[in-house]
């Protein structure tokens, strides 16, 4: 007589017991062997299911108080093998039997660290590392394993087993989710030790408050490098941010195609004003209202502001400014004739910092940009719960390179500096707004 095959294998540890006791009778009803960890093990025993510890496998005990339980070759090896004759025969030299179903959800370090007041060592203790690694396993090796990472999928599970067998569909998708519970686990926990061991602005900064005053909390950081600007004065909010880190690109793209220094006045996330330190001339600076400033004639930076906050005065009222280059005497001394809500630039003279760290009651907001920072090319957000995701738009626009195409009257000259200039600062304007505009430009801006 033909034996029978192995009964097929399910491994069990989950902190989320929810549909256990259905999932356990129904995997028994199919004839599967149970072994499980720790609490799920003794649940499943005192609901009179047959179950096996997973020592039974290991023939090692658990220890530290939890810490070690299913990390085994034993446990391991079974979840991992494929059907290939080199695995079937390292399996049978050690005697391991394969796993062909895991089930296994993590510890709640989430709603650990949503706690008041909870300390770094207790967050610790919430970090799943046996549960993370079953999950894993099984998720790599879904061409033959079924993993279960969320109580919602028993049902189904169990229902298509009656049928037969889990499709490769469903262990694909089993697997996708998987994948992204261990993802969202080890963001929750590198978010946590951001805020305790990278926060205050270095990579993770605390925010005002976002869109509105009632968006609590609110933030701003990197995953993976320091935070590229600094707060030297004031304190930032969301919008504040938004304009700050749009304007700053357009300022510094200006300045790199024309060889100027580069000012833009940003209100709701686009320009209201860009311009190049163009000289002014003297009807100008009145109009602008910067024929007081001392040493104007000599800050192209100062005249740069001057032209972008002019360019339309009402719609920069209460603007986020953006320099290209340091901030000088001249340039603090016009923005602190001006209702603004902040400044980004790659630095500050001393005397100009003094100026600016006074207005407002001394809540200016001032942010120092890292000028070598580059940006990744892919960019995201996230819209009523839905991640979008582009690449950014790093076209390069200069005056003598991005308007060959520029339709002119037959037999006409070709265009003069001037309009290859200004043509290039209304491009790289246009580039920063939010929907289709128009941009008029002169004398550059």
């Amino acid at each position: 007589m033909a034996s029978e095959p192995p009964k097929k294998i399910a491994i069990l540890s989950v902190y989320d017991k929810t549909g256990l006791l259905d999932l356990a009778k129904g995997l028994i009803k199919q004839n599967v062997r149970l072994l499980a960890s720790g609490g799920t093990a003794k649940l499943i025993r005192e609901a009179g299911f047959p179950v096996e510890d997973v020592s039974a496998i290991t023939k090692a005990p658990e220890m530290l108080a939890g810490r070690v339980k299913t990390l085994h070759p034993a446990v391991h090896a079974g979840i991992l093998a494929r059907d290939l004759a080199s695995d079937e025969k390292d399996l049978a030299e050690q005697n391991i039997n394969k796993v062909d179903y895991v089930i296994c959800n993590l510890y709640p370090f989430k709603d650990t660290v949503a706690k008041i007041n909870v300390t770094v060592a207790e967050a610790v203790e919430e970090i799943d590392i046996g549960g993370v690694t079953l999950i894993r396993a099984a998720a790599k090796n879904h061409g033959r394993v079924t993993v279960l990472s969320d109580p919602e999928d028993y049902h189904d599970f169990l229902q298509e087993l009656e049928k037969g067998e889990v499709t490769s569909k469903s262990r694909q998708l089993h697997a996708l989710k998987a994948f992204s519970h261990t993802a969202d686990y080890d963001t929750a926990i590198a978010d946590f030790f951001r805020k305790k061991y990278a926060g205050e602005g270095l990579q993770q900064l605390t925010l005002r408050y976002g869109t509105n005053p009632h968006q609590k909390p609110a933030s701003a950081f990197m995953t993976d490098r320091k935070l590229p600007f600094k707060v030297l004065n004031g304190s930032p909010g969301y919008i504040n941010l938004l304009d700050a880190l749009n304007a700053w690109p357009l300022v510094k793209e200006l300045s790199d195609a024309l060889g100027f220094p580069a000012a833009a006045s940003f209100k709701h996330v686009s320009p209201a004003g860009a311009a190049i330190g163009v000289p002014l001339n003297d009807v100008e600076k009145k109009v602008y209202m910067v024929e007081d400033i001392e040493g104007l004639e000599n800050s192209g930076l100062a005249q740069a502001y001057a032209r972008a906050r002019g360019a339309d005065r009402m719609s920069s009222f209460g603007d986020i400014i953006a320099l290209s280059h340091e901030v000088d005497i001249p340039t603090a001394k016009i923005i602190g004739k001006e209702v603004s809500d902040g400044v980004i630039a790659p630095g500050y003279q001393p005397e100009a910092l003094q100026i600016l760290s006074k207005k407002k009651g001394g809540k200016y907001l001032v942010l120092q940009m890292d000028k070598t920072y580059t940006p990744p090319a892919q960019e995201s957000r996230t819209s009523y719960g839905v991640n979008l995701t582009q690449h950014r738009n790093d076209a390069t626009i200069t005056p003598h390179n991005s308007f060959n195409s520029i339709i002119v009257p037959k037999d006409s000259p070709p265009l003069p500096d001037s309009a290859l200039r200004d043509l290039t600062v209304a491009t790289i304007a246009l580039k920063f707004t939010q929907s289709n505009s128009v941009c008029y430009a002169l004398n550059g801006q």
